[in-house]
């Protein structure tokens, strides 16, 4: 992983512009924002997708695979920090003494001094991002933002907007969402992860308390996760507005339901309103909760917020369901998180009546894997009927010795509960042979997992019915 150096100065001007890594849902949709801005785009990727042709498309210059001569006449490189510092583009730029940026750094670049709505958390971002800007567009405004994830409706994870609002998924992974001046902070949770980064939970929390201090206007965080009332004490902020199902909570959610659409009542003082969400889990009705606030804090009634929010029709890779074969509904799910794992769990059983969960993981990096597994077999073993497990995907990080998906599964108390197959085809046609009609199928992780989908929709094809209780019982 390449450590981003926010010391660099930014280019006050830039005219070609180089996307190391352009296929990710983040880059693509800051490299669609330059195009937007009528600055020349180029950029690479490991492997072709519909992001790069969807950039192709818009007037990019793509490149399938790393090699020095894509740099092309780039005058700036911006990259991930996903890349390897080997990479022959990076390494290039960097003896051509070009400017090389990290991504938050050209979004920083790109934001200036627009008033800037950041939303941060371990979990829930994208959703919340998603939430807000479909709102804000419901509402008659008109902001630029950009997501972590493609926006369902929107069929984009960013845009340019005519309004002076700027809002964005602010990134904590690597600390970068420091670098950004934000207006309002919308804190969705602080569950410590990425501590290969920050070193220890307390360091976690106070990037966050750091982050918060820093808004300008306002900070709305979360009355319910521990992880952010221990940020919430450590805040000297004057404009605090809190939300969640907690008494104590400033926007409340109450009389929740979730065996269908999730609904509930969203209170502020004296006034209150009833809504109703086109997305499942009680942790959408809290992330809801958390974009209202953030509206009221923009000057929007709460009735007018409430029914703005209920409009979000999801974001890619967020519980979505990719197609159903024999009965059985295969979805996908971003989670790569033991807690994120659970809600997305949660989320599925509400719906699913009868029908039991199936989940495929593929855990995400071998440093949470190594420090989180006994917490995802336990998530798992509880939420899902059965798991089917994969292995690591490494993403940045070189292999740990033992660290597999081998070692969740052997962490399950019921080893009859999970079965690790390395292999995916064998992963595929191993699960066509446990779902029975009825049953939902559920990809988690925010590697590359979702492209056994088609596997696994093959396989059910081609496999008989399982006619009676099967091996998930």
């Amino acid at each position: 992983m390449i450590r981003p150096d926010l010391s660099l100065p930014l280019p006050e001007r830039i005219e070609a512009a180089h996307f190391i890594g352009i296929g990710g849902s983040g880059m693509s949709g800051l490299a669609r924002m330059f195009l937007e801005r009528g600055i020349r785009v180029s950029g690479s990727d490991r492997a072709g997708s519909q992001a790069l042709r969807d950039l192709a498309e818009l007037g990019a210059t793509v490149h399938v695979g790393h090699d020095a001569a894509n740099l092309g006449d780039a005058d700036t490189v911006i990259h991930t920090g996903a890349i390897w510092p080997e990479n022959p583009e990076f390494v290039t730029a960097k003896e051509r003494g070009m400017p090389v940026i990290h991504r938050s750094q050209a979004l920083h670049w790109l934001i200036g001094g627009r008033r800037l709505v950041s939303v941060a958390g371990a979990h829930g971002k994208t959703t919340s991002t998603g939430m807000l800007v479909t709102a804000l567009q419901a509402l008659g405004e008109q902001p630029t933002f950009v997501n972590g994830g493609v926006i369902a409706q929107l069929g984009a994870s960013s845009a340019t907007g005519s309004d002076d609002l700027f809002v964005i998924e602010a990134d904590e992974s690597d600390g970068t969402f420091l670098l950004y001046d934000t207006s309002i902070a919308l804190i969705t949770n602080v569950d410590p992860d990425h501590l290969d980064h920050y070193g220890s939970d307390d360091a976690f929390v106070d990037a966050f308390a750091n982050f918060a201090n820093r808004a300008g206007e306002a900070v709305v965080i979360s009355a319910d996760d521990p992880g952010a009332r221990d940020v919430t004490g450590r805040l000297t902020h004057p404009n605090l507005l809190t939300f969640g199902t907690s008494r104590t909570a400033d926007v409340r959610v109450t009389d929740l339901r979730t065996d269908g659409p999730v609904s509930f009542t969203i209170s502020h003082g004296p006034a209150s309103a009833r809504a109703r969400l086109a997305i499942p889990g009680a942790h959408n009705a809290i992330n809801a909760a958390g974009a209202v606030a953030v509206l009221l804090t923009l000057g929007h009634d709460l009735t007018a917020a409430v029914r703005a929010v209920e409009g979000f029709e999801g974001t890619v890779r967020r519980f979505e369901l990719h197609g159903v074969a024999r009965g059985v509904s295969v979805f996908d799910d971003y989670a790569h998180h033991p807690t994120e794992v659970a809600a997305a769990l949660v989320a599925a059983r509400s719906v699913v009546g009868d029908g039991r969960l199936i989940a495929i993981q593929q855990p995400h990096t071998y440093s949470r894997t190594q420090q989180m597994y006994r917490e995802f077999a336990e998530v798992l073993e509880q939420y899902a009927d059965h798991t089917v497990m994969l292995d690591v995907f490494g993403a940045r990080e070189d292999p740990i010795p033992g660290v597999t998906g081998e070692l969740v599964s052997a962490a399950f108390a019921d080893p009859d509960n999970v079965h690790y197959v390395a292999d995916w085809q064998q992963a595929a046609q191993y699960t066509a042979t446990v779902a029975r009609a009825g049953d939902y199928v559920i990809t988690l992780g925010c590697g590359n997992v979702y492209q056994i989908i088609p596997q696994v929709l093959d396989a059910l094809s081609q496999t008989p019915a399982v006619a009676a209780a099967g091996p998930a019982e």
